[in-house]
């Protein structure tokens, strides 16, 4: 379509503009980032009985010293690049992460404290792979925990600072989230026929269980709200594979769209209930419908297949050290069964933070933490 090549190539023009200039200074004085694998940065390496994990080759390929991090990702993820475009000069650690190192420490409680303390003001990344907004979802960290985490976080932060101050920094802070594909899923695959009684009941849970969980965060001091929404996931490289004409599954492309609608209304409506939160939802369904569309314009040459991976499509197995993988990583928009490449995710970061209204509304990332 005409209007997605247009705005895929403004975008790709704008993103060459910021290469060039660089980044500017902080925007936020910190992240805190909650969801799925889309936005783990390597929590589930801390969960040795869980097979959702990404600390091993080929991942990591094109992260900075060519090692595996716990991100599903040949390098960095979407919510790397949304940081490094808000001004942070990292993206925010792996909560889990930030626990182990102040336990395993030689030095004193009160240097683990003070520590861990230095490393939560800017943010922290609380996102698990396989969890879902629902807590039925997945076998690793489900939201409610995820944050939990966060409530522990605020209270170990208000002993170092004060209860002011820490309110003063939250509500300045970007919180993201990042989910509900997993649970998408796991409907479908439980529920083939998708009839009309099922799919609202169960779009219905999503929503109100999303509402929950931002109502939660907002009474711990969350204001400011950048949402991704479900991506077209019937296009993934998985799903194309278990279809025989390798098209992808439409009832589940419409599954997303529905649950994303849901999420549309939701947050208008909260925006107008609750007092000070702004929010901005970045469409991942529609941007990757649009690169699917028009590659050429990213610069891919293969959105259907994965990079890594094995079987048909390269999608019938998941990315292990044993798997065939792509040598050049940019021409592909899928790295593994399910998840995008860092070429993908790059994009999608510059999208999201100030991209065309096609892919973030009502107001852009950049819009939202400036405003």
């Amino acid at each position: 379509m005409a209007v997605q090549r247009d705005a895929l190539l403004w975008l790709h023009l704008w993103a060459v503009a910021m290469a060039a200039s660089g980044a500017a200074g902080s925007k936020v004085p910190a992240m805190f980032v909650f969801g799925d694998s889309t936005a783990d940065v390597g929590n589930n390496d801390y969960l040795p009985e869980s097979s959702a994990r990404a600390n091993f080759p080929h991942n990591g390929v094109d992260f900075p010293g060519g090692k595996p991090t716990g991100r599903f990702s040949n390098g960095l993820i979407g919510v790397d690049f949304l940081a490094f475009s808000m001004g942070l000069s990292k993206s925010p650690p792996p909560y889990l992460s930030l626990v182990a190192n102040a336990a395993n420490s030689s030095s004193s409680e009160l240097m683990n404290m003070t520590k861990a303390a230095a490393a939560y003001m800017t943010g922290a990344n609380f996102a698990s792979g396989g969890s879902g907004v629902l807590d039925s979802t997945g076998n690793t960290i489900n939201m409610t925990k995820q944050i939990e985490y966060f409530s522990d976080l605020k209270d170990q932060m208000i002993t170092r600072l004060s209860a002011n101050r820490v309110s003063a920094l939250l509500s300045k802070s970007i919180f993201l989230i990042s989910a509900g594909g997993n649970d998408a899923f796991d409907f479908f695959s439980q529920n083939r026929s998708l009839d009309s009684t099922g799919v609202q009941q169960f779009s219905e849970a999503v929503i109100s269980t999303y509402d929950s969980h931002v109502k939660t965060l907002y009474n711990l001091g969350a204001r400011i709200l950048a949402v991704i929404n479900v991506p077209l996931i019937g296009c993934c490289p998985y799903w194309r594979s278990q279809n025989p004409t390798g098209a992808c599954i439409e009832p589940l492309n419409q599954l997303a769209k529905r649950l994303n609608d849901g999420l549309g209304d939701l947050f208008s409506n909260l925006s107008s209930e609750m007092e000070g939160m702004k929010y901005s939802i970045a469409s991942s369904y529609e941007l990757v419908s649009s690169l699917i569309e028009n590659p050429q314009v990213a610069g891919f040459e293969e959105v259907k297949s994965a990079c890594c991976g094995g079987g048909r499509l390269n999608a019938e197995e998941g990315c292990t050290p044993k798997s065939s993988c792509c040598s050049d990583r940019s021409k592909y928009l899928f790295w593994d069964l399910l998840h995008p490449t860092q070429a993908t995710s790059k994009f999608a970061g510059l999208a999201f933070y100030d991209g065309p209204a096609q892919f973030v509304s009502p107001i852009t990332f950049k819009q939202l933490v400036e405003a």
